[in-house]
């Protein structure tokens, strides 16, 4: 039996996503996956906006399985974002290539709605919000 999940307080940055794994998995594995999940989030940009997902601050939660089966909740800069169902395509492509990931599901969400507040200070850098 898989033992009770864990979550994690990554950074306090207003990007940063919750983050949940099951107890099962060790310490140093889970600072992996983060890193690596983190940096494949990195390499989906929006359309719109010419920043990545992670740093606009829309991703709300990661969760690992014991078999690393990851379900990833991520929100849209506007509920009627056009390009909705090929965002959710890129995170799952992108997550499924962490190392030793089983499969990825991405559910899209819109509680609490995304607004600027969520963005890390290197978003508003690159937007030139400061």
């Amino acid at each position: 039996m898989a033992e009770a999940m864990m979550e994690l307080d990554a950074e306090a940055q207003p990007n940063a996503p919750q983050w949940i794994f099951d107890g099962s998995i060790p310490q140093a594995e889970r600072a992996r996956l983060m890193d690596d999940t983190v940096a494949a989030f990195k390499t989906i940009f929006d359309p719109e906006i010419p920043c990545d997902i992670y740093e606009l601050g829309l991703i709300y939660k990661v969760e690992a399985t014991a078999e690393k089966f990851f379900k990833v909740e991520m929100t849209l800069t506007a509920p009627g974002c056009p390009v909705a169902g090929e965002l959710a395509r890129q995170v799952e492509t992108a997550v499924s290539s962490v190392g030793g990931t089983l499969g990825v599901m991405v559910n899209i969400v819109f509680e609490p709605p995304w607004d600027q507040s969520r963005m890390s200070d290197e978003a508003r850098v690159a937007l030139d919000m400061f």
